[in-house]
């Protein structure tokens, strides 16, 4: 989703819009680089993932519908 907002595929307005209709038990999770502001400010958890070792450093291609 955070890709989506980098891109204006998505709106803060949307967002908005989703954090309002969740039902209080429901957890949301928003994936992906470059979150908005918006979004950490109204987050419960963030979590940064670092790259430790990749099977693409091995010369495995990418996984075409996961991640390309």
């Amino acid at each position: 989703y955070n890709m989506a907002r980098w891109y204006d595929l998505a709106t803060e307005e949307d967002t908005e819009k989703i954090l309002k209709a969740r039902r209080p038990e429901v957890e949301l999770i928003f994936t992906g680089r470059n979150a908005p502001k918006d979004i950490l400010d109204a987050a419960d958890l963030i979590t940064e993932m670092k790259k430790i070792r990749h099977y693409y450093d091995k010369g495995v291609p990418v996984r075409i519908g996961i991640e390309n």
